[in-house]
C-alpha cells in the first residue's frame, strides 16, 4: 500500500545509516564518539526512534581497508559484528526497524536466515538485511579459500541466496507446524528442517542497494527496499520511474519495493550558514591525505609524491594488476579521470577540490523550512519514497535533523505523526508474504 497521510498526500519513509568506512564520518569533530562504544549506537537509534524513522542501517565492515596492502589508516578503529549489536538494540527500542549489510558471496543461507529469523523474533517483527553480492574481493583472504567469483555469478549467487532464505523462514508453517525444507539449485543444495520458527513479519525486509542496471533488476524481483545514489530532481524521477516500472514483469505493484535515496543534510539558521557549514563539513572528511588516497583508487599508482594543493595528474590511470587483492576497483578509470579533470578545468580546482565535489554524496543543504521543502519535494514528485539519511557524525549527528526538521515535515503532513504498527513492514506499508506451499 501506499503510505499517506489524513490529508491524502503522499508521506516519506526516513531511514538512518552508520557506514562501515568513515567516507562520510568527520572522526576529528569534538562531537565524535567512539564507534566500538554502545553509547553511540544506542544514541543513534534512540534519536532515529524518536524521529519516528522506519529503520536504523548498521553497515558491515568485515576487514579494514586496505592501501598498497596497509591498513589505510583513516577510519575508525573498530567495527563490531553488526548483528551482535542490532541485537543488543532490539533491548532498548521498541519501534525501530533494525537492519544490518549481509555479504552473500562470503554467508551461507542457512546461517544468514537462522540469525535473521532470530533477530525478528526478539525485535518482535523489526529484521532487515542489506543483501550486498561482495563488490570487491577485501574480505577473501579472511573468509574464503580460492579465486573470487565474477560480478554475475555473485549477482546470480545473491538471487539464490535471497531465495534458499525464504524457502526457510516458509519451511515453518503458520500454526507452527515443521516441514522439511529442501532446495537443490545451482549455488546452493540443502535439505533439512529450519531451526527456528517463521518469523514474526513472515521474511524479514529485503534491502538491495545500487543504480546498475543488474541492482535496479534485483531489487524490482526480489527487494523491498531500494538504496540509491543520485543527485538531482530530474534524475531521481528518471530512476525512480524505471525501478518502478520493471515490478510489473514480476507480479508486483509499485508500491511493494520503497525506493531510498542515501543523502547527507547540512542545516543552518540561513542558507549562506548552511553553505558554509556544508564546505566546512566536505573538507574535514577529505583531508590532504585522504584526497590523494582517493586519488589513488582511480589512477591506480602511488600519488604520494602529489600536492593535494596541485593539480590532477596529467597522464592517464594505470590499470591495477591484481584487482583481487583488495584495492577498491573503479569500473571505468579512464572515464572517471577525465570526468575529474573537465571538473577541475572548468572550475580550476586543485586535487583536494576535485575530490571534494566529485566524491561528495547528495546533500540537502539550507534551513530546516527550506530542506524539509526540498524533501517534501523530491517525494511528491515521484523521485524517492524517503530518504536514507547518512550523518557526519556520530552519534549525535542525527539529532538536529530530529528536532529541527522532522516537526516541519509533520507540519506540511509529509511525515507520520506515530508509529501505526508494530513491525518495519507496518511503517513501510508493505504487505506480509504468503507463506509457500
Amino acid at each position: 500500500m501506499t503510505v499517506r497521510s489524513r490529508a491524502g498526500r503522499r508521506t516519506m519513509h526516513l531511514a538512518a545509516h552508520l557506514p562501515s568506512a568513515d567516507d562520510t564520518t568527520v572522526r576529528a569533530d569534538p562531537g565524535s564518539g567512539e564507534r566500538i562504544d554502545f553509547a553511540s549506537f544506542e544514541h543513534l537509534a534512540h534519536t532515529a526512534e524518536r524521529g519516528l524513522f522506519d529503520f536504523f542501517l548498521l553497515a558491515e565492515g568485515l576487514r579494514l581497508r586496505e592501501h598498497e596492502d596497509l591498513v589505510r589508516g583513516l577510519d575508525a578503529v573498530g567495527r563490531p559484528e553488526p548483528l551482535t549489536v542490532l541485537n543488543a538494540l532490539a533491548a532498548v527500542t521498541t519501534r525501530l526497524g533494525l537492519a544490518t549489510t549481509v555479504h552473500t558471496t562470503l554467508e551461507e543461507p542457512y546461517d544468514v536466515a537462522r540469525r535473521l529469523a532470530s533477530l525478528d523474533h526478539l525485535s518482535g517483527g523489526r529484521a532487515a538485511w542489506n543483501v550486498d553480492p561482495s563488490p570487491d574481493a577485501s574480505a577473501e583472504a579472511n573468509l574464503r579459500r580460492g579465486g573470487f567469483p565474477d560480478r554475475a555469478e555473485r549477482y546470480a549467487r545473491a538471487a539464490e541466496f535471497v531465495q534458499v532464505a525464504r524457502e526457510l523462514w516458509d519451511s515453518w508453517r503458520p500454526d507452527g507446524a515443521a516441514r522439511s525444507c529442501v532446495h537443490r539449485g545451482r549455488h546452493f543444495d540443502l535439505a533439512g528442517t529450519f531451526s527456528l520458527p517463521r518469523p514474526p513479519q513472515g521474511h524479514p525486509v529485503v534491502i538491495r542497494a545500487g543504480d546498475s542496471d543488474e541492482d535496479r533488476e534485483a531489487a524490482a524481483s526480489a527487494a523491498d527496499v531500494l538504496l540509491t545514489r543520485h543527485g538531482t530532481l530530474e534524475a531521481g524521477r528518471k530512476s525512480y520511474a524505471d525501478v518502478k516500472g520493471r515490478l510489473a514483469a514480476y507480479g508486483r505493484e509499485p508500491e511493494h519495493l520503497k525506493i531510498l535515496p542515501e543523502v547527507t543534510f547540512v542545516l543552518g539558521d540561513t542558507a549562506a550558514e548552511a553553505r558554509e557549514r556544508a564546505a566546512a563539513i566536505r573538507r574535514r572528511q577529505v583531508s590532504p591525505r585522504t584526497a590523494i588516497r582517493t586519488l589513488e583508487q582511480v589512477w591506480g599508482v602511488d600519488l604520494s609524491d602529489h600536492d593535494p594543493d596541485g593539480p590532477l595528474p596529467a597522464f592517464d590511470p594505470v590499470p591495477h594488476p591484481d584487482p583481487a587483492r583488495g584495492r577498491a576497483r573503479v569500473a571505468d578509470p579512464g572515464a572517471v579521470a577525465e570526468k575529474w579533470r573537465a571538473l577541475a578545468r572548468a572550475k580550476g580546482l586543485s586535487i583536494r577540490q576535485a575530490v571534494i565535489e566529485a566524491t561528495g554524496r547528495p546533500s540537502f543543504v539550507g534551513t530546516p523550512e527550506a530542506v524539509a521543502a526540498g524533501m517534501d519535494e523530491c517525494v511528491r514528485s515521484e523521485a524517492a519514497d524517503g530518504f536514507l539519511l547518512v550523518p557526519h557524525l556520530t552519534p549525535g549527528g542525527l539529532d538536529e535533523f530530529v528536532a529541527r526538521v522532522v516537526p516541519l515535515l509533520q507540519e506540511r503532513g509529509a511525515f507520520r505523526t506515530e508509529y501505526e504498527g508494530t513491525t518495519l513492514r507496518s511503517h513501510l506499508g508493505l504487505p506480509e508474504p504468503v507463506p509457500r506451499g
